[in-house]
């Protein structure tokens, strides 16, 4: 078993190595503006998923998945170069839905914010139903009246 400490630093070696490399030295028209946001290794150290973003539309996208696929023999080799591992991870790259997800609770967030305005306007007119003050109170003066009967009723009895 490996030692998930030591999975995670590579993983992010591999990330940095990976962000270096289409930085710096692939130079393929295809490639788009890309951001290397995660690199994780399975427990066998044996593959890597790269996951990336790419800034623009949908076929920009598609363009530089199609430059990483292309390019992936020879990240792998330098990935196997600079970590000095025995057998060097297979890597797969996976496009993040980290914007797209980011952008949806956006969405929804900017709702529900709608919604409480909406309530708060309906709210601002509006009173209370029944009583102002529904809660029944003991009555504070029935201990002067009863004092009184018994002190009579005590009288009585002498």
């Amino acid at each position: 078993m490996v030692d998930q400490a030591r999975a995670r630093k590579l993983a992010d070696r591999i990330a940095q190595i990976v962000a270096e490399m289409l930085e710096r030295r692939i130079k393929d028209p295809r490639l788009g503006f890309i951001t290397v946001t995660e690199a994780r290794l399975t427990g066998d150290l044996r593959e890597a998923k790269v996951y990336y973003t790419v800034f623009g539309d949908a076929t920009e996208r598609e363009e530089t998945a199609a430059a990483l696929r292309s390019a992936t023999g020879i990240i792998r080799s330098e990935v196997g170069r600079l970590t000095g591992l025995r057998h060097t991870p297979s890597l797969e790259f996976i496009a993040d839905a980290l914007p797209e997800d980011a952008q949806r609770i956006d969405e929804l967030v900017a709702a529900v914010r709608e919604r409480d305005e909406e309530l708060a306007r309906a709210r601002e007119g509006a009173q209370w139903a029944g009583d102002p003050d529904p809660y029944k109170k003991p009555a504070d003066d029935w201990s002067d009246d009863e004092d009184d009967d018994w002190d009579i009723a005590d009288d009585e009895d002498e």
